[in-house]
């Protein structure tokens, strides 16, 4: 069978590239930054955190988080303590100005979550959902 238009991945990848773009804009006008959203809510979720911890839950390398960790702490957001038990690591926390900032981002992300919602029903959404779990399982 000969597929016609544009290759499916080609599509995806497009169109995830304007999603995220337009993500990290709204996360931008909010004050933020999608690092700074993860780390954030990594944070708010689980109220304290190793670094190791927080690199491994959002996906990233130790020596990105702490270029993120650094910005988050000069902007008085996070603060970081060694680790009484293992003076290697650095538990991070959230300062009330961390709260802030993601009850700042979380509106962000509500009213973008609505915005790329629009237009779609609830079934369309759980296939589409649906469809894009497959296509992941497909590549892994």
């Amino acid at each position: 069978m000969r597929e016609t238009g544009q290759p499916l991945g080609l599509q995806l990848a497009l169109v995830s590239k304007a999603v995220s773009r337009a993500f990290n804009e709204a996360l931008e006008q909010a004050g933020g930054s999608l690092p700074a959203w993860l780390i954030l809510t990594t944070l708010r979720d689980g109220a304290r955190g190793s670094q190791r911890e927080i690199a491994q839950r959002i996906g990233i390398k130790g020596p990105t988080l702490t270029i993120h960790l650094d910005k988050l702490e000069r902007a008085g957001l996070v603060v970081r303590a060694r680790d009484p038990q293992d003076r290697r690591n650095s538990q991070v926390e959230l300062t009330r100005a961390g709260e802030d900032a993601h009850t700042r981002l979380l509106r962000a992300v509500i009213a973008f979550n609505r915005r790329l919602r629009a237009g779609l029903s609830e079934e369309e959404i759980r296939l589409l959902r649906g469809l894009l779990t497959r296509l992941q399982a497909n590549v892994s």
